[in-house]
């Protein structure tokens, strides 16, 4: 593909004329601000929503109550939380990085070298239940705090079961009492982080089994695609259903990493048939079958030649099995079968709603919404991508 034009005369690259091609697109960017709209508040939930002051003034001397519990939390899914918050706050030291000209040119010695530092609080301090009242305590007068805009951790009864919007809970409660509006924040971690790593998880497999099967064709292409085919058959959500209802019986702590890999493993098939068939029309190009005459070795011509070829549909791929791996975590957690309370999810707020969800209202539309609002977007970015990439 050679560079592109602009009516200037200036040369861009192919990814620069992709990406713009990209962010001209209007529901490109209406997904892209749909995607922002839900990671933000992700990554820098604890400071958004949190139980523990931010800041607190005692006999003359400031301290942060929540910094422990932010390096390590105290919540049943820590590997999620932890990932989060290491991104936040990776992100917050990475900015600079990435604004200022003289630190961008030394990124290869800065960034790991960040990487590591961030990553230290995170091995040092150990999880701690702090259980003061710090609101009795401000109330008295004892103490001065700083709380975050939701002063309610995602695990926390402060008001009463299914206590529709007011002052105190914006969105509400759920049915024992939890903050809605919290839930839903912390709830988003655990969709992404579920719609981001098994869909790698399954785009790893797939493009593997798709690169080998399309190159070498013959009785291995044969056997792998005939299994391939029967485990097709088979309907993936009663097949989620089976294997999560099989491994939840060990009764691990950890349940969405758990949820992340029933999803991932079992969603690589279809990706398969697409790097396939794409490897198999890349093949029969003139500059393949030259790699071939010369003598390169088959790594070289599946990684560096054949695989940035055919990124264009798997970044697609990508895009839109996020939005179905969000989908299928919450329809296994509004099942049961899914991510267990108290760990907030989508999925399991909209179950707390089915017995009555007219009365219940709440936990019905905001946890609704803020499905529709991550699967449009994530469908939106996949279209744009797809209008992007496209080869004319």
């Amino acid at each position: 593909m050679n560079a592109a034009n602009d009516d200037s005369g200036r040369n861009f690259s192919p990814a620069h004329r992709a990406w713009k091609l990209f962010i001209s697109d209007i529901p490109a960017r209406i997904g892209v601000a749909g995607v922002f709209i839900l990671l933000l508040p992700a990554l820098y939930a604890p400071f958004i929503a949190n139980g523990l002051p931010l800041a607190m003034k005692q006999n003359g001397q400031w301290s942060l109550p929540f910094i422990r519990d932010f390096f390590a939390p105290s919540a049943p899914e820590v590997m999620v939380e932890k990932f989060f918050n290491y991104a936040a706050l990776l992100l917050l030291f990475l900015l600079p990085v990435m604004l200022l000209a003289r630190l961008r040119r030394k990124a290869k010695i800065i960034v790991p070298l960040l990487m590591l530092i961030v990553l230290l609080p995170f091995c040092i301090f150990d999880s701690k239940m702090d259980k003061r009242n710090y609101r009795s305590l401000d109330r008295s007068g004892e103490i001065k705090t700083i709380f975050a805009p939701i002063p309610y951790s995602p695990a926390e009864i402060s008001g009463t079961p299914f206590a529709p919007p007011d002052k105190l809970h914006p969105l509400g409660c759920d049915s024992v009492g939890r903050d809605v509006a919290a839930r839903l924040i912390y709830g988003s971690r655990v969709s992404l982080a579920v719609g981001i790593f098994a869909t790698l998880i399954a785009l790893s497999i797939g493009t593997a089994a798709g690169l080998v099967t399309g190159y070498f064709r013959g009785w291995f292409d044969l056997c792998m695609m005939r299994l391939v085919e029967i485990m097709l058959c088979f309907p993936t959500f009663l097949l989620l259903l089976i294997l999560m209802s099989m491994l939840s019986d060990r009764k691990s702590d950890q349940a969405i990493p758990l949820v992340i890999a029933v999803i991932g493993f079992t969603g690589w098939l279809g990706v398969t048939f697409l790097v396939r068939g794409e490897v198999l029309k890349q093949s029969a190009m003139p500059y393949i079958k030259s790699c071939v005459v010369a003598g390169l070795p088959v790594p070289r011509i599946l990684f560096r030649h054949l695989l940035p070829n055919i990124l264009p549909p798997i970044l697609i791929s990508f895009t839109f099995g996020i939005a179905g791996a969000i989908l299928s975590e919450s329809g296994l957690s509004f099942l049961g079968f899914g991510v267990q309370p108290p760990t907030a999810s989508w999925g399991e707020m909209l179950r707390q709603a089915f017995d009555n969800p007219l009365d219940h209202w709440h936990l019905t539309f905001f946890p609704g919404m803020a499905l529709f609002i991550a699967v449009m977007s994530f469908n939106f970015m996949g279209e744009g991508l797809r209008r992007a990439l496209s080869v004319r």
